[in-house]
């Protein structure tokens, strides 16, 4: 899937600059002639069908994502690995440090709630759309960290911290990160 998505942003990217950067000069220099060449039709379809593909191939991965996707945050209670954002926990003691773990992902929600959240933009109130997606991310970035720290065999996840930038318009980068250790009994 991955493959044909690669292969049809690359139909994409070649029609849009052949349409772009030939077929408007070309234009531009035979404006007085309306038929238009073949060569520029052929970029005009790779330009749509290489959307088109691009936009297929990524709904699919998502509906695929969706059911068999990433499962929500273990509770305290089914969590194997203690998370603590301090360097210490009360009545146990660190044995061993194991390392830096982190998990990492790269979020962004479809235009049509990125729509509904300009217009709660405008209107004022919470953009619970984004709420949801770094909440998603979230959780996301944090099973990664623990599945890496249950790896190495950690008892506990200490000094836990999150970082979040802004990659491209909507689309949010969240990090989190923490040192992996082993406690005593």
């Amino acid at each position: 899937m991955k493959i044909l998505r690669h292969i049809g942003s690359l139909v994409f990217v070649l029609g849009l600059f052949t349409a772009v950067f030939v077929g408007v000069p070309w234009h531009m220099i035979v404006a007085d002639d309306p038929v238009v060449p073949w060569w520029l039709r052929i970029a005009v379809f790779c330009l749509l069908g290489g959307i088109l593909v691009v936009l297929l191939t990524v709904a699919l991965e998502q509906r695929k994502n969706k059911t068999s996707g990433e499962g929500p945050l273990p509770t305290e209670s089914d969590r194997t690995v203690l998370l603590l954002n301090s360097a210490t926990l009360p009545g146990r003691e660190i044995t061993e440090i194991l390392g830096l773990v982190q998990g990492h992902t790269v979020f962004a929600i479809w235009l049509g709630k990125d729509l509904s959240a300009i217009v709660r933009l405008i209107l004022g109130g919470e953009l619970i759309e984004y709420t949801e997606m770094m909440g998603m991310a979230r959780s996301v970035a944090t099973n990664r960290m623990i599945a890496q720290a249950a790896e190495m065999g950690a008892d506990a996840i200490i000094n836990v911290r999150y970082m979040t930038t802004s990659v491209v318009g909507s689309a949010a980068e969240l990090l989190v990160y923490g040192t992996a250790v082993k406690l005593s009994e």
